[in-house]
C-alpha cells in the first residue's frame, strides 16, 4: 500500500490520484528492477492508454521529503518532464533530491513484496518497446515480469474513495 502526502509534491500527488483513478496502471508491470537503486512502472500495456498522458508533461514540484527507501517518485527526462512513470526507491538515494526528483509518497505496507519484484531482466525492456507494442511485447520477451493486478484510492481509513476527492493529509 502507497501513502501519498499530498504536501510534499502536490502535482505530482493529483497526477497519480489521476492515473489511479482512470486506472490507468491496471495490469502494468514493474519493467525497470535495478537492485539497491530503484524499482520502475508506470507504462500501461495498451500503447493507446500511454499516449494521452505522454503530451501532458507536468511541472516540477519541489522537493521537499528525500528519495529515501520506500519512497515513490515520478520518472523524468529532465525539467518539467514528468507524465506517468513512477518508481520506488529501494535504498536511500538522497542523490535524487538534488536533481529534481520529488517524492509523492512512500510505501507503508508491503516493502517487503517490492523487495520480492523479479530483477532478473534489470534494466533490459526496451521503453520505447512497451511504449508502441505493450504488454504483448513483455508477456513475450520478459515472461517473468511482475505486475500490479489493480490500483485503487483508498481513504485514509482503509476504505476505497466514494467523494472521487482526494484526501489532503
Amino acid at each position: 500500500m502507497v501513502e501519498v502526502t499530498r504536501a510534499w509534491a502536490p502535482r505530482g500527488a493529483d497526477r497519480f490520484y489521476a492515473l489511479v483513478n482512470q486506472k490507468f496502471f491496471d495490469d502494468s508491470r514493474f519493467f525497470r528492477v535495478v537492485p539497491g537503486f530503484v524499482v520502475q512502472f508506470g507504462l500501461n500495456g495498451d500503447p493507446k492508454r500511454n499516449e494521452p498522458w505522454d503530451s501532458k508533461r507536468l511541472p516540477d514540484d519541489s522537493v521537499t521529503h528525500s528519495n529515501a527507501r520506500g519512497t515513490i517518485t515520478f520518472a523524468t527526462e529532465g525539467p518539467n518532464t514528468r507524465t506517468h512513470q513512477l518508481f520506488i526507491n529501494l535504498g536511500d538515494n538522497q542523490r535524487l533530491d538534488g536533481m529534481g526528483f520529488a517524492p509523492i509518497g512512500r510505501v507503508v505496507d508491503g516493502m517487503s513484496v517490492v523487495d520480492s519484484l523479479y530483477g532478473g531482466y534489470g534494466e533490459s525492456p526496451d521503453q520505447q518497446m512497451i511504449q508502441t507494442v505493450g504488454n504483448r511485447y513483455l508477456e513475450r520477451a520478459f515472461p517473468k515480469l511482475d505486475r500490479i493486478e489493480t490500483a485503487r484510492v483508498v481513504e485514509a481509513t482503509g476504505q476505497p474513495s466514494r467523494s472521487g476527492a482526494a484526501v489532503p493529509r
